[in-house]
């Protein structure tokens, strides 16, 4: 079990100073951060929250061959929600290297799919995964708010969030510039699961970054679980 919590701990510990940069040069912190990565890395593992099904309470030799073999799986849930108490900042991540991009942009590209001739929007269709989209959208449109909208299809826009010891990436639903100059990402959801709430999560934690960063306006997002509700959001977010 030891030699589990340590080979955790150190590849933990070797992603962190990786993506540390100089905050840890200095050798006191760097043993002061190893010491804390085993310590929580000891606790997560035999806190019993990892889950063994059929259960092996009573094979602690089965249960640690397991451990090691989703070890990976381990990091992973690890890494995603160690946060570091010496953060002094949120830096957002373009994972193209490109901070500024526009609909301008945009190449011409086919679908099957439905859509609809757009107004306020470089790109003249939008295309709907299902009528709910095509509603919202309406809403957006017609929304005396709303100075420009884009349904988020081949922009790029995605956001790394952890769910189940995985990354992955999310792709919210609309980006909306409001007559107030703020920028506004909508998601549009029929109901609550772990999942959204991880994407909703990335996302808060995105904006924030962003807004920390003062360079590309204020960012704000909400998630519409109802047509009905799209006024009312954008109403909410120009006050």
């Amino acid at each position: 079990m030891q030699k589990i919590i340590f080979e955790t701990a150190a590849v933990v510990y070797a992603a962190m100073k990786a993506e540390g940069g100089t905050v840890w040069q200095r050798q006191g912190t760097e043993y002061a951060l190893v010491g804390q990565v085993i310590r929580l890395t000891e606790r997560y593992v035999e806190s019993g929250v990892i889950a063994v099904n059929p259960p092996l309470e009573n094979d602690p030799l089965r249960r640690r061959i397991i451990l090691m073999t989703n070890m990976n799986a381990i990091i992973r849930h690890l890494w995603g929600h160690i946060r570091c108490e010496q953060t002094v900042r949120l830096v957002p991540e373009f994972g193209d290297g490109k901070k500024v991009r526009s609909t301008r942009d945009m190449a011409v590209w086919f679908t099957g799919r439905p859509c609809k001739i757009t107004e306020k929007c470089h790109i003249s269709h939008c295309v709907f995964d299902s009528a709910w989209e095509d509603t919202e959208s309406y809403k957006l449109q017609n929304n005396p708010n709303v100075a420009a909208w884009v349904k988020n299809d081949h922009l790029g826009f995605e956001i790394d969030y952890m769910f189940d010891g995985v990354v992955r990436k999310y792709r919210p639903d609309f980006l909306i510039r409001l007559a107030n100059g703020r920028m506004f990402v909508l998601e549009t959801k029929g109901q609550t699961s772990r999942q959204s709430d991880a994407k909703r999560a990335a996302l808060r934690e995105w904006i924030a970054a962003v807004n920390e960063l003062r360079d590309y306006g204020e960012w704000c997002e909400a998630t519409s679980y109802n047509v009905a509700d799209v006024d009312g959001l954008v109403k909410k977010m120009i006050e």
